[in-house]
């Protein structure tokens, strides 16, 4: 992918997200709508996989046809939202191969702070999409990703639901090599570090707790 930052503008992946945005959709929704939208989303983060020619047999006759090279794809969820996107992805790439990083965000810093690190073997040798729905001030992914870096992955994507302006610039700061999909640009963040307008703690919404 060579452009640092893909707004997904897709009708159906825009009315989804306006619903999730109101605050009185139900946490059974929520979820619903999140599985649907990230299914969407990782049509997009997976466009430019590279492919090889290989030869089959069709009903017809034999043909030479493409496929994806390589290892399995590594999908990589910063914990715990980001497994909300994790399960779109994989009914849409069920083959792939799946980490998980655990990252908690210090209120009063708002610096990330590591609990949990497992990952797939032979990163290097494997496309790497690192998935959490809310890129806000940047610190967690920026974290996340130079863990899967040290692990050996040279070919990252970073796929959210939300961004703010200040997650974008910090990600391009950090991880220049890695680009961004995701479903909306949104205004700022406010003084507690939530992105605005946004649709509130996407883990709170997603797994009802508070």
């Amino acid at each position: 992918m060579t452009q640092h930052l893909t707004i997904v503008d897709h009708p159906l992946v825009q009315h989804k997200l306006t619903l999730m945005r109101k605050k009185e959709t139900s946490t059974a929704s929520f979820r619903q709508l999140l599985r649907e939208i990230s299914l969407l989303l990782a049509y997009e983060v997976t466009r430019e996989l590279p492919v090889t020619m290989t030869e089959i047999e069709t009903p017809l006759c034999p043909s030479q046809q493409p496929m994806i090279e390589g290892k399995k794809l590594a999908l990589v969820s910063i914990l715990r939202a980001g497994n909300g996107l994790m399960d779109g992805i994989l009914e849409l790439i069920p083959a792939a191969r799946v980490g998980f990083v655990g990252l908690y965000r210090d209120e009063e810093t708002l610096q990330p702070v590591q609990y949990y690190n497992k990952l797939p073997k032979r990163m290097e040798e494997r496309t790497a999409i690192v998935v959490d729905p809310m890129l806000a001030t940047g610190n967690s992914s920026a974290a996340a990703i130079d863990l899967v870096k040290q692990a050996g992955a040279k070919d990252i994507r970073f796929l959210c639901l939300l961004a703010a302006p200040e997650g974008v610039a910090r990600m391009k700061e950090a991880h220049p090599d890695v680009p961004i999909v995701t479903a909306s640009l949104d205004e700022k963040l406010n003084e507690l570090g939530y992105i605005v307008p946004g649709l509130g703690d996407a883990g709170d919404r997603m797994f009802g707790t508070k």
